[in-house]
């Protein structure tokens, strides 16, 4: 088998288990926890990296937060906290977030939809068991009247930059916001980003929120959104990433500048995405701020729902770093999307992450551990560890060719490897190699002995002084 041939049946092999995502990494997913009750977020207290903290939207008219030990790779039998809840199709247990002081004050906080209908957020406190909520503790901080069961929103947290707790919510439902509560700004919390101080109860608003001594609700800090699912902040820049469910065309993301873009209004009813939708009474659209990236429905598989992720910072996958993660829950495909310069770059890894033996079905949400690295929820009861696969880097052939390979099935192929994640782009090939006959990366004796082996036949006294020219470097 010639080098060349060998090489291109190594490419293929490779591409056939997993395509390279943005970096030149190869991902894959494994499944950590199953057996769930529609799990919809994963998160961690700060600084714990020995669990995961899964949030199950309802078993009945129960919500729960569950325990993953990443050391054992069991679930907890005991959850850490179960809440009663309403149990239409969107509502329930939706969003947990710890407090930034976790580990001194135990302090954490829900967002769920209650036997009324009505969104809560409400603080609990641990209790001296680390693996078990006081179910007394809790304290309501805000409560939020939903005209539908629908559009509840449901996330929350933290700020890396302020410490505020942000909360997403939704236009309060039916469909087209009929009641234009993603506009109103006067007496109206849905449709919104809330930002509030909850250092002490009951919550203080902070000075610098937007409406604070003018028209409009002090809490509010963005409007226009219509059913933001999900958001997080990026721990490194603490941008806000904001997804938001479209209406019947559009799906969106938007992203907000770290503690900055205070009183934007991101469109929804007037626009959907970057499309208008129903502007009867709207403001111009120059005092709007449009989505970085939007998607529209249909295609096959049919796409209808985003499901807003995460920025990837862990340690596992160093050049997938400021990654984001996100997904449609209707067609179960899964992108990535990087900003270089001003271009945005989106690129579909769901057969990447499809785990052999399993598949991930309804991603409904998506989740961060201790370390930073990723994890998917899918709805159906399974949560997913997006983890490497085995790393690709340039790989030359003769003087002539280069291929985005593995280490191993370069070197299978009789090429010669130049490191995990190096650009074909950024190696010179013809000039790399001179005198490395046996193409193993080093000029040394293996290689006079190739030649002298060869000699009359596939070499002759001009390759033996290019070997010994170039004796003991690296190619």
């Amino acid at each position: 088998m010639n080098h060349m041939h060998a090489l291109f049946l190594a490419a293929t092999a490779t591409a056939a288990m997993a395509v390279p995502a943005p970096g030149g990494i190869t991902m894959t997913s494994e499944r950590v926890a199953s057996g769930l009750a529609r799990p919809v977020q994963c998160a961690a207290p700060p600084g714990d990296t020995d669990r995961l903290f899964i949030v199950e939207q309802r078993s009945g008219s129960t919500g729960r937060i569950r325990i993953l030990n990443l050391n054992t790779g069991a679930v907890n039998g005991t959850p850490f906290l179960s809440q009663s809840v309403s149990t239409g199709s969107e509502q329930g247990l939706l969003g947990l977030a710890f407090h930034p002081d976790y580990a001194n004050n135990g302090y954490f906080f829900i967002n769920y939809t209650n036997t009324s209908g009505t969104t809560i957020i409400e603080r609990f406190s641990v209790s001296s068991n680390p693996d078990v909520a006081d179910s007394g503790s809790g304290v309501q901080v805000m409560s939020i009247s939903q005209p539908y069961s629908n559009h509840n929103g449901g996330w929350l947290g933290f700020s890396p930059v302020d410490g505020m707790l942000y909360i997403g919510t939704g236009d309060g439902g039916s469909a087209g916001d009929p009641g234009n509560r993603a506009q109103d700004i006067s007496g109206q919390k849905l449709g919104k980003m809330l930002r509030i101080d909850v250092d002490s109860l009951p919550y203080s608003n902070p000075a610098d929120n937007p409406f604070i001594g003018v028209t409009g609700d002090d809490e509010i800090w963005s409007y226009g959104h219509r059913n933001p699912w999900r958001c997080a902040f990026d721990s490194q820049t603490g941008e806000l990433w904001m997804a938001d469910v479209g209406q019947n065309a559009w799906e969106e993301i938007n992203v907000a500048n770290a503690g900055g873009d205070a009183g934007a209004n991101y469109g929804w009813r007037c626009y959907e995405g970057d499309h208008s939708y129903n502007t009867s009474g709207c403001p111009s659209s120059g005092t709007m701020t449009f989505p970085i990236h939007e998607f529209g429905h249909g295609g096959s598989p049919y796409r209808c729902s985003i499901t807003g992720g995460e920025v990837y910072r862990g340690s596992a996958m160093p050049p997938m770093a400021g990654v984001y993660f996100f997904a449609d829950y209707c067609s179960n495909q899964i992108w990535t999307l990087e900003r270089s310069g001003g271009n945005v770059i989106v690129t579909d890894v769901t057969d990447d992450l499809d785990p052999p033996s399993y598949s991930i079905g309804s991603p409904s949400g998506f989740g961060l551990d201790g370390n930073g690295e990723m994890y998917i929820c899918d709805l159906g009861g399974e949560v997913f560890k997006i983890i490497a696969g085995v790393p690709e880097g340039a790989c030359c052939v003769n003087t002539t060719v280069c291929l985005s390979l593995a280490e191993s099935n370069c070197i299978a192929g009789g090429g010669t490897y130049h490191g995990d994640f190096v650009a074909c782009t950024d190696v010179d090939c013809a000039a790399s190699c001179d005198g490395d006959a046996n193409g193993d990366g080093v000029v040394d004796v293996e290689d006079v002995l190739v030649v002298i082996a060869g000699f009359g036949t596939d070499y002759n006294v001009e390759d033996l002084l290019i070997v010994l020219a170039n004796y003991g470097s690296d190619c």
